[in-house]
């Protein structure tokens, strides 16, 4: 598209809020942002003011652009962070923390509500968390269960009773499923939980001093140094606890620091005057100031994570803004702190000197990394002359022993970096026996197949597809672009005995230096196919090796096999398991317990 198109473009641009979306001139999305006013910031970009290197970089590389009128400019925030997650541009502040942080949850909407650990937070229950850096959820769980003995388990209390389980004759359960408990007692301890989790650890050490005591005295010495491994626990808790400040504060806390190439962020997170942990981590500076930076990365977070009630900053951030969005997310106020002094002010000083010591010890890693992630893919379209930059590569492998259990893996990497949450297994369905080439084939007609219609926008289009394999596999999968008349995706395969990659190109194969990052970023990118397809086939293999051999043992039919294979998931776990450890299986009973442990143990 050239000049004169764009200035045609610009002047239509209408007076409200919404999404931009540059590309460049192969079509790429380069940079997506929001505005208050559409026609004033897309303008700015085209204007002959001065820039900043890294804008004007972008500005050089924009061929055309479109836009989405919102009713908001909170709606155009919400759509901003969807396209980013969408495209990855290359001038947008990538978040690059894929870690998802454990929260400690009651299920509060059950009669005799029991407490597990997760990473996903809902709005079904009281959460706790995020627990970061050094604190160990079980632990923490398991001393709710030692002490207030409210269950760990998930089992459906029902009218109907159930036989107490061995965490009844441990005193970690008052047994409620058994009818050994009533419903306000069982509340009562709830109550107690709760109130622990949320920073009173005064009572809990109490009782778990009180019993490690009492074991000591009843020379029970490994019980007792149990006790005093789970005090030891609860005394790194309560040294997290900030005494300057009110229990009720939940707040995390950022700071950033750039040097205008590399960003690093570090995040501070407190609830209930306790400091739960902190994260450090970096991402390339965008196209904006660090105002703008920040927010973009706070969006990004927030959108699948939980909100606090303040969120602390430095940075001049829209708090207006900022705050609305968050309010969506949470459903509550959620209000945006610049502190000046306190003690909030301290914690922000603390994380600005971890983000900045971060941003100056990691630069050379930090470049190292780029060097095997966007410029190796670079590197990558260059000696291999593909037709595009490969932003998004797949990868593709096939696992089974002599046809049986046959899986195939999908491996995605973005701008070179794996990227966990777009992989993808798939059962083969159709090939009988062993035949990787037609194995592979399925996959890819059935993965291809999403292109073009409605699920393309969550199996974004390719721009390389990677084979392992040699020419037969490179040959198997040009059948299926050719069928299905696939033309804008790069095909190559990596053959693992030379390291040698086969492309549609020429007959003969290109070998890469052995040092260079293009070919470790292939071999990366093979090598956890790999290992993804091997893990999928070896959980599926176990599971039907489980359900074959307890079909032989008298007493466990269907449901009682689904009872022990939920409980201990592989073969190998059954055949070590106690009697007692056996029971804990639904509908497991001691008669039946004992066949088990007596079939296994005449193997």
């Amino acid at each position: 598209m050239g000049e004169s198109v764009i200035r045609e473009k610009l002047k239509l641009l209408p007076d409200s809020p919404g999404v931009y979306i540059m590309l460049d001139a192969e079509g790429t999305v380069i940079y997506v942002g929001k505005a208050r006013i559409l026609k004033n910031r897309v303008r700015q970009y085209f204007h002959s003011s001065r820039k900043t290197d890294k804008v004007q970089a972008m500005v050089d590389c924009i061929a055309d652009f479109y836009y989405v009128v919102t009713p908001s400019e909170v709606d155009a925030l919400a759509l901003e962070n969807n396209f980013i997650k969408k495209y990855k541009p290359k001038y947008n502040i990538l978040l690059k923390d894929d870690k998802t942080y454990p929260y400690i949850k009651v299920h509060t909407r059950e009669a005799f509500p029991h407490i597990s650990v997760t990473r996903r937070v809902k709005k079904d229950g009281r959460y706790f968390g995020p627990f970061m850096g050094g604190v160990n959820c079980k632990d923490i769980v398991d001393i709710a269960a030692k002490v207030y003995n409210i269950r760990t388990c998930s089992v459906s209390v029902s009218e109907k009773k159930a036989k107490p389980c061995l965490d009844y004759h441990l005193h970690r359960c008052l047994a409620p499923c058994a009818g050994l408990c009533a419903k306000e007692e069982y509340a009562e301890r709830v109550e107690k939980t709760i109130s622990f989790l949320s920073g009173n650890y005064e009572e809990a050490e109490e009782i778990l001093k009180e019993k490690m005591k009492k074991f000591a005295e009843e020379e029970q010495f490994e019980l007792a140094l149990d006790y005093r491994n789970k005090i030891s626990a609860l005394s790194a808790l309560k040294s997290r606890r900030i005494t300057s400040m009110p229990k009720d504060v939940d707040a995390d806390i950022w700071a950033l620091a750039t040097n205008g190439l590399y960003t690093a962020v570090s995040l501070l997170v407190t609830r209930k005057g306790v400091m739960q942990g902190s994260r450090t981590f970096h991402s390339d500076a965008g196209a904006g100031d660090s105002g703008e930076a920040l927010q973009s990365i706070l969006t990004q977070y927030y959108s699948v994570r939980e909100t606090p009630h303040e969120v602390i900053l430095d940075e001049a951030v829209d708090d207006v803004l900022l705050s609305a969005f968050l309010k969506e997310r949470a459903g509550r106020n959620v209000e945006i702190v610049h502190p000046k002094f306190g003690v909030k002010r301290e914690l922000y000083e603390m994380a600005a000197g971890n983000a900045k010591e971060y941003l100056e010890k990691s630069l050379s890693a930090i470049a190292h990394k780029d060097d095997m992630t966007v410029r190796a893919c670079q590197r990558l379209k260059d000696i291999l002359s593909l037709s595009r930059y490969p932003k998004r590569m797949e990868c593709y492998d096939i696992s089974d022993i002599s046809g049986v259990d046959k899986v195939g893996s999908m491996v995605v990497f973005t701008d070179g970096e794996a990227d966990k949450y777009e992989y993808r297994r798939f059962r083969i369905k159709t090939v009988e026996g062993a035949n990787d080439f037609a194995s592979l084939q399925e996959v890819l007609t059935r993965r291809l197949k999403k292109l073009g219609t409605e699920e393309e926008e969550r199996f974004s289009r390719p721009q390389l597809i990677v084979i392992d394999g040699g020419k037969g596999q490179l040959s198997a999968i040009k059948q299926i672009f050719d069928e299905m008349e696939i033309t804008d995706i790069d095909l190559v395969a990596l053959a693992k005995q030379e390291e040698e990659i086969f492309t549609l190109k020429s007959d003969e194969s290109v070998k890469i230096d052995r040092h260079d990052y293009a070919l470790k970023m292939l071999q990366r990118i093979r090598d956890e196919a790999h290992r993804f397809a091997v893990s999928y086939f070896r959980s599926i293999h176990s599971k039907r090796n489980l359900e074959s051999v307890l079909e032989e043992i008298e007493g466990v039919g269907k449901q009682k096999r689904l009872a022990l294979m939920q409980r201990f998931g592989t073969i190998d776990r059954i055949m070590h398991a106690s009697e007692a450890e056996l029971m804990e299986a639904k509908g497991v009973g001691d008669e039946l317990a004992r066949r088990i442990r007596s079939y296994f143990e005449n193997l």
